[in-house]
């Protein structure tokens, strides 16, 4: 990893962060405490609420109850992304997110993002009024998306891939996941400003469960302030993920406390967007973890003093 773009920081000091996120037509000022995007799944597989709000009217329902949860970035999906999901056409997305998306855009006070790799899904969500592309493939999926991006002027999240979500878990293998994954959101952002991108709309996303075994989720995890050294917002998607069932030696067990426990941990590392599930259980673990002084002091890793 060139040193240049990987600097060594003054833990002391704290590393600079992004203190705001361009979208397309607001912005998103950040504080200490992480920002919440909510997470609504509009499909029938997805891994953790997989059916739930597959109907529009369930999903319309449960984005204003997490709008009125907290949630600052609501995040609509139609496809599922977990290991060995069937990819579905555009035209099976686009059926199961306009609905919801057209019935909330103009009414929902909070942004939205549609969480998309295909070009023709995320030209009709923009057109209906979402703000940001959030894109697995950071812009790779498709070439339509990256053109896109930069004529409507969205926001970009670029998110960390190690395959597709069909062969992701087979076999992953890093010999440095924290460098490699630094590597590639480096190269993906530096393709978003060749290709016109403005800086202040582009964010970055490690990939939590992506292509990851438990060790490469928790170094990612443990070193997750090592991306502010990109000059991007951060987001982070830990909510109900396995590594907490395997941390916990229990792939049974509830896994909303451990989500908690991992966004208390990225929080004091300066992440500036939490992606989660259940908003208003992390948002008043955030609440008073912020008031009981967990955020003071520099930022940087989880032990640092």
């Amino acid at each position: 990893m060139p040193e240049s773009d990987f600097p060594l920081q003054d833990v002391s000091r704290g590393p600079v962060r992004a203190d705001f996120w361009q979208l397309r037509t607001r912005r998103l000022e950040f504080g200490r405490r992480p920002l919440l995007m909510g997470v609504l799944n509009v499909t029938p597989d997805s891994f953790s609420d997989g059916g739930k709000f597959l109907e529009p009217q369930a999903a319309v329902d449960h984005a204003w109850r997490l709008a009125a949860e907290g949630a600052d970035i609501l995040d609509i999906g139609g496809e599922s992304t977990r290991p060995y999901a069937q990819p579905i056409s555009a035209d099976e997305e686009l059926r199961r997110v306009m609905p919801v998306l057209e019935a909330l855009a103009g009414r929902l006070s909070i942004p939205i993002s549609i969480d998309t790799y295909k070009a023709a899904v995320a030209r009709e969500a923009l057109r209906a009024g979402a703000e940001i592309l959030n894109d697995i493939t950071a812009l790779r999926g498709d070439p339509a998306m990256l053109p896109l991006a930069v004529e409507t002027g969205a926001a970009v999240c670029l998110m960390h891939m190690q395959g597709t979500p069909q062969t992701m878990q087979d076999n992953p293998h890093y010999a440095d996941v924290v460098g490699e994954v630094y590597d590639f959101l480096r190269v993906r952002r530096d393709a978003a400003l060749a290709a016109g991108i403005q800086p202040e709309r582009i964010a970055v996303d490690p990939g939590i469960g992506f292509g990851k075994q438990l060790e490469h989720n928790l170094a990612l995890l443990q070193n997750a302030w090592r991306l502010h050294g990109l000059a991007c917002p951060v987001l982070v998607g830990p909510s109900r993920k396995r590594f907490i069932g395997q941390v916990l030696g229990d792939l049974e067990a509830d896994r909303r406390w451990g989500t908690i426990g991992a966004a208390l941990a990225l929080a004091r590392q300066g992440v500036q967007i939490l992606r989660v599930h259940d908003v208003a259980l992390v948002r008043q673990a955030l609440v008073v973890f912020e008031s009981a002084g967990g955020m003071d002091g520099p930022i940087g890793p989880p032990t640092a003093v």
